[in-house]
């Protein structure tokens, strides 16, 4: 039965280990495909893949095609890249069953402009990037996009209470954690007199926001 969802075709294969490099000289990429307690080495095009890819973005449903036979609903689950030129050397694929739940991190982006930054001065922070999602397959969300106009001074935060929740979709984090936020510039104390110094605020340390 065919479907809205993008397809990627694969081919099985026997080459596993370093016979797996004249795959990628021959302009494919191993992969695995697992789930249900099943685990199947295939290939896929690499320039298709990375045309799906961004195309599908994070999350997506794909019909994996193997060997021209029936298709299966997968999800991309991880992709290994090459440490200097990123391109992919690896991907997993997982085979999904689209009547169960499945969790997933899912990347939390901006929108808009906070006067706290734009008018008095502030900088803002994003304490958290990805949040754990639960939803069935076809519900999983590309991203959770927020409006961060509401942060109008130093005390408003965004948590993960306020972001909004795509239909059919439970987000699992604390929801007291806070993911935006604007710091205030510092006040550098000088000699009696003279005029204070605003300095803009220094980036987080790494932990630092968890921290806060």
């Amino acid at each position: 039965m065919s479907t809205d969802r993008p397809t990627l075709a694969a081919l099985p294969r026997t080459e596993m280990g370093k016979a797996t490099s004249h795959l990628r000289k021959a302009g494919r990429i191993p992969a695995v495909v697992f789930g249900n307690g099943e685990s199947t080495p295939v290939s896929v095009d690499a320039h298709e893949f990375q045309l799906l890819r961004r195309r599908a973005g994070a999350n997506a449903l794909i019909d994996l095609e193997v060997g021209g036979g029936k298709t299966t609903p997968v999800v991309i689950n991880g992709v290994q890249l090459h440490r200097v030129n990123r391109t992919p050397l690896h991907v997993d694929l997982f085979r999904v069953n689209l009547t169960e739940d499945m969790t997933v991190d899912v990347a939390v982006h901006s929108i808009g402009e906070s006067e706290a930054v734009t008018k008095d001065g502030g900088t803002l922070l994003h304490a958290v990037d990805h949040v754990r999602v639960r939803a069935r397959p076809d519900h999983l969300p590309k991203l959770i996009e927020v409006d961060i106009t509401t942060l109008a001074d130093f005390d408003a935060v965004i948590a993960v209470r306020d972001l909004p929740v795509p239909a059919g979709a439970t987000i699992l984090n604390d929801p007291d954690e806070v993911i935006f936020r604007v710091l205030p510039p510092r006040v550098v104390e000088v000699e009696p007199g003279a005029e204070a110094e605003v300095v803009e605020p220094a980036a987080p340390a790494e932990g630092e926001a968890a921290a806060e």
